[in-house]
């Protein structure tokens, strides 16, 4: 398809200056096919990507249909967030720069009544709004539409997601008949259509279809990760990366505020853009996004709509989207003008086949990223050190410092000491505590993953390369294990016949009298009791003997090393047998021989579990499971058996830890 340029769309020099003025040449697909059919005052139904350049499609042929000399609203534009409403008006008002007497007035939610009231007397053409506060004006009588010529719905599809149905039909219900009537949407699903087919007259199809729905300067890739790893893996990425300004997507509220918070304590520039929070506040946050006064900005996909900040280099998914469609609106907020971008997603369990359907619908491949060890942070940050070394070598401009290094020289220090220092000095302090642990938990957890992969592959080769004869005796094989001496169905309620149970060969090193087995030392706790397992049939029944109270066991029995001398399981039993032994029941793990104990603000009350504390200890502090013992819990608080070493170090991570949703309190007792 032969490109076309802005030149050739018949446009007035005033606009045609204004694009010119923005770096503007050649008109993109959308804009080539729809700006004509719009401009001939057709109804159109435009259906293209994020990114694809619908705003100037739309925009551009509303401007040269207003009159600047007629103070009414001649232009309505929709869009379902507030976000969006202030980038279309941007956008709009950018285009008209060189059509004086033009005024383009954002009207949404969240903003003074009286700032709006002012902008309509004051005779505003082109009005950009939500569908909420377009029909709360309308109510009032401070938004007249009786001299409306177009009405645009843009991202028609998300508006309808969002209930704003009911809003739409009234407004376009209000409008007057002789209009144009404008739908842009990434998508056409059957309420959109039921629209279509009910406001617009005999609308022109514009839709753009491309090989694939991403755009192909953004490089996109997926992690498999468990999700207490999800915070560790995605700070790694941003060192590795020396990643300065991108945008994280959380699917809930409540994950935004837990995830900034992490990574301001973690030191990162970062903070958050969800519903709950007011006009005024984010504005001030897209305002320091904007400027570069924040590096991460985390956000819902609903809170987003609209972000368009030049220079993103990287989007977080964070959380998989639930709809693939949303995952094509993330990743279009990188990789925009040409520029590259990259798209990193995190996935667990079963959200893998998430991403085979976000594969299907964008009809791209997504790379599988490889799990970085710290060893590989370590290496990257001092590579991000040392090339900013060499570009102000190259630079020239550290000349006039040269006296201070002489005066260290002139006091006996060497010019590598001195080096090595002033490199020490650039570098940020970090903490070590747990990296070693850490190292273990996430990048040997992947390594180990990664060679199962391989063995099951060859393996999988070695029985495709098998012969024939192989197959055929494993398969006879797999037959007789599965059909030989199998029992007849039994009719319901028909009882199961009585067995004997089956004899095995004696063990010589198996306890045989009672005797023997109150004496015999018990391994570990947990193989003492099992409260889900059934008797075993093996074991004879107990002969009587004298009261269990009485009976006591030597001394040398105490001192038998398990680890040297290996004694023979017992089989485990519903109930403990009235002959054995007391021991001592822990409630959650065995405890470290020489231990703190942590107590944390959080218990029964709160519904957690002793599973779950023990898993967010893991998470926030990477120590190996051995460190960790016995964990109690009562009503309002809980104890947690800890490692004396490690004690203080874990002591201090809780602090800042959230379980449950609920921000803990740490202190050792």
């Amino acid at each position: 398809m032969k490109p076309t340029l802005f030149s050739e769309l018949d446009l007035s020099p005033e606009l045609e200056k204004a694009i010119k003025k923005l770096g503007f040449e050649q008109a993109s697909p959308i804009q080539a096919a729809a700006i004509p059919c719009l401009l001939n005052g057709k109804d159109v139904v435009g259906q293209s990507q994020t990114g694809s350049g619908k705003t100037a499609a739309f925009g551009i042929p509303a401007i040269e249909r207003t009159e600047a000399k007629l103070k009414a609203v001649q232009v309505l534009v929709l869009c379902p967030t507030r976000e969006l409403a202030v980038q279309v008006s941007e956008e709009m008002h950018k285009l008209a720069y060189y059509k004086r007497g033009i005024i383009c007035l954002p009207i949404y939610g969240g903003q003074s009544y009286e700032r709006q009231y002012a902008g309509l007397r004051q005779g505003a053409q082109i009005v950009i709004g939500t569908p909420g506060r377009v029909m709360d004006h309308m109510r009032r009588g401070s938004l007249k539409l009786d001299q409306l010529h177009t009405i645009i719905l843009d991202e028609a599809d998300v508006m309808l997601d969002m209930g704003f149905r009911e809003d739409i039909e009234m407004v376009l219900s209000d409008l007057p008949p002789e209009r144009q009537t404008v739908f842009f949407s990434a998508t056409m699903p059957r309420p959109i259509r039921n629209l279509i087919e009910r406001f617009a007259n005999e609308p022109e199809s514009v839709q753009i279809e491309q090989e694939s729905m991403t755009v192909p300067t953004v490089e996109q890739s997926v992690f498999e990760v468990q999700r207490r790893f999800k915070v560790e893996l995605l700070t790694r990425l941003i060192d590795i990366h020396d990643l300065k300004l991108g945008i994280i997507f959380c699917n809930t509220k409540a994950m935004v505020d837990d995830l900034v918070e992490h990574l301001v304590a973690q030191g990162y520039q970062a903070d958050r853009l969800h519903g709950d929070m007011s006009q005024q506040q984010r504005d001030r946050v897209m305002n320091r996004f904007r400027k570069s006064g924040l590096e991460f900005l985390v956000a819902t996909d609903v809170a987003a709509r609209g972000i368009d900040v030049n220079n993103v280099e990287v989007v977080f998914n964070y959380d998989i989207p639930y709809d693939a469609e949303d995952y094509v609106h993330r990743i279009g907020r990188t990789g925009r003008a040409g520029k590259s971008g990259i798209a990193i997603s995190f996935v667990s369990g079963r959200e893998v086949f998430k991403i085979r359907n976000i594969e299907r619908f964008t009809r791209t491949s997504i790379r599988r990223g490889r799990i970085p060890t710290l060893q590989d942070v370590d290496e990257a940050r001092n590579s991000h050190v040392l090339n900013r070394v060499r570009e102000t070598l190259q630079g020239n401009e550290f000349r006039t410092q040269d006296h201070l290094i002489e005066r260290l020289l002139e006091e006996g220090f060497t010019s590598t000491d001195v080096a090595a220092s002033l490199l020490y000095l650039l570098q940020p302090n970090e903490s070590n505590v747990g990296n070693e642990h850490r190292r273990d938990e996430l990048g040997e957890r992947y390594t180990a993953r990664e060679q199962d992969g391989r063995g099951r592959d060859r393996r999988g080769r070695s029985d495709r390369e098998g012969s024939d004869d192989s197959r055929g005796r494993s398969r006879e094989r797999f037959k007789n294990d599965r059909f030989e001496n199998k029992e007849p169905r039994r009719r319901t309620g028909e009882a199961r016949p009585f067995k004997q149970s089956r004899q095995s060969t004696p063990n010589p090193d198996r306890p045989t009298t009672e005797s023997e087995k109150m004496l015999k030392p018990k391994k570990d706790v947990k193989e003492n009791v099992s409260s889900q397992e059934k008797p075993s049939r093996t074991i004879s029944k107990p002969q009587p003997v004298t009261e269990p109270s009485k009976v006591t066991a030597p001394e040398t029995v105490k001192k038998v090393d398990t680890k040297e001398t290996k004694a023979p399981e017992l089989k485990k039993h519903k109930k403990a047998s009235k002959f054995s032994l007391p021991v001592e029941n822990k409630s959650s793990g065995d405890s470290p021989d020489s231990k703190n104990q942590l107590r944390l603000n959080i218990g029964k009350d709160a519904g957690v579990t002793a599973d779950q504390i023990r898993e967010a200890i893991l998470g926030e502090t990477g120590v190996p499971e051995s460190i960790i013992g016995k964990v109690e819990l009562q009503a309002k608080h809980s104890t947690i058996d800890i490692a004396a070493e490690k004690a203080n170090a874990v002591m201090s991570k809780m602090k800042r830890a959230n379980i449950a949703g609920k921000r803990v309190k740490a202190k050792l007792v």
